[in-house]
């Protein structure tokens, strides 16, 4: 392992807002480690300012129909909406502060869809109030407000916090190489430690305080998965992965460069916070929505469970969930009440314990009904990796390496491994479509997760 000596970053401003900065950074610091974001109320303005800058050259001072105060009360809470719009596309998530990130494409996608929204409301209340041509003028002057906006913050974060601290693992000849390219760039980051061992990497990052590590070779990447990249990310370490021109062939579509060099961010398998939030916000308005037509089956069902399996037809169950902790499931009850007498067994297809006026409810997964009770109290989700009987969990974390890395969300009702496996599939084989659907969560993977499991239901695949 070698030290790199320590960089000094230029100056991004003018002398009086470098002076402005110094007798303002305590406190700001204060309050940005409570979590709040300036970039909040910069995106604010920025909006805000926009709408009046458009109605004013419109317009001008004259505006028919509506008072000053009603503007003002509507340019605001478009402002406000808008704003609830980029942080559910992540745009309010702390990035890594090596390279230069391109804000342009996703904060003008965030607007496109936020604005269209917008102008279908209108539709149904009053045009004129926020006419078509006023919205397309703000996509276009808010994109490069909200852009600017980024890389204002962007520059006051790297005054206060420093340029990133990078740590390089791979052989040496690649890393003189890489080296040389920041060199040629001193805003790009700072290389405050080397090393091609990755034994001791945990140490080598906590006593470097290192923000970034990049991997230059899947060799020595492979010396760190699992573990401790696991730490690693828990510590808050951005990885990078150096993509060769070989694997450009397997279709990486998140490559992005640094010192000139492809990379791809190696991404946890938690969700950020804004996806959590979007997903559980998705779960509850699904079953709002679908209410009147869920609650009916329901009842029906309550109905024909209990003159099927008689009075004990609701079965609880203890489960695995979001961080390895155990809660309580309901599902209705369709196998015998002995059927575990003998200890914990996994379900087969033909089971011979299972009711057989109720093998139909099975094969359709109607028994997971019940279970909408713990989405609605955020134990689970509509989707996610399936929850596991805490013995079975505790076998298969033994005999399968990162195995515990599917309870890294909540569970659900239904997943990935659930639509594209069977139901006698290998626990292996679940695992990988489980942590296929951790990384590449989206609200359109979900989506076209639950249609599918509508067409498993209803052809009664199992």
């Amino acid at each position: 392992m070698s030290e790199r000596p320590r960089q000094q970053l230029p100056r991004a401003f003018p002398s009086f807002i470098e002076t402005a900065i110094h007798l303002f950074s305590r406190p700001l610091n204060a309050i940005w480690k409570h979590g709040f974001r300036f970039l909040f109320v910069f995106d604010f303005f920025a909006l805000f300012i926009s709408l009046v800058a458009i109605n004013l050259i419109r317009f001008g001072r004259h505006r028919p129909n509506y008072s000053l105060g009603h503007h003002l009360i509507g340019f605001s809470l478009v402002s406000i909406f808008l704003l609830l719009i980029n942080y559910f596309a992540g745009l309010y998530e702390r990035e890594s502060r090596i390279g230069n990130p391109s804000w342009f494409p996703r904060v003008s996608l965030a607007l496109a869809v936020g604005v269209t929204t917008i102008a279908v409301i209108t539709l149904f209340t009053d045009r004129y109030f926020m006419p078509r041509v006023n919205l397309v003028l703000l996509l276009l002057l808010g994109s490069l407000a909200l852009t600017s906006s980024r890389y204002l913050t962007r520059n006051l974060t790297l005054r206060r916090q420093g340029l990133a601290r990078v740590g390089i693992v791979g052989p040496q000849e690649a890393i003189r190489t890489t080296c040389s390219q920041f060199e040629s760039n001193e805003r790009l980051g700072e290389v405050v430690a080397t090393t091609l061992d990755t034994s001791n990497i945990i140490e080598i990052v906590s006593s470097h305080l290192i923000t970034d590590l990049l991997f230059l070779d899947i060799q020595t990447f492979d010396t760190a998965y699992p573990e401790p990249l696991g730490e690693l990310e828990e510590l808050g370490v951005v990885l990078h992965q150096r993509v060769s021109a070989q694997e450009t062939l397997l279709g990486l579509r998140s490559i992005h460069q640094i010192a000139g060099i492809p990379f791809t961010r190696l991404r946890s398998h938690n969700l950020a916070i804004h996806q959590r939030r979007l997903k559980r916000l998705f779960d509850l308005l699904l079953l709002l929505i679908v209410s009147p037509i869920v609650v009916p089956l329901i009842i029906f069902f309550f109905i024909y469970v209990r003159i099927a399996a008689g009075p004990s037809f609701i079965y609880r169950q203890q489960r695995v969930g979001e961080k390895g902790k155990t809660f309580t499931v309901f599902k209705f009850r369709t196998m015998r009440l002995d059927a575990e007498a003998d200890g914990p067994q996994t379900a087969t297809l033909t089971d011979p314990r299972i009711i057989p006026s109720m093998s139909w409810m099975r094969s359709m997964r109607a028994d997971e009904i019940p279970q909408l009770w713990n989405v609605i109290k955020g134990e689970m989700s509509l989707v996610g990796p399936r929850p596991e009987r805490p013995e079975m969990a505790k076998g298969f974390q033994a005999d399968i390496p990162g195995y515990e890395r599917r309870t890294e969300l909540p569970p659900g009702l239904t997943g990935l491994a659930q639509v594209h496996g069977r139901y006698d599939s290998a626990p292996e084989h679940k695992l990988g479509y489980d942590l296929q659907y951790l990384v590449n969560w989206s609200l359109i993977l979900d989506i076209q997760i639950l249609l599918r499991t509508v067409w498993v239901v209803l052809s009664r695949r199992v």
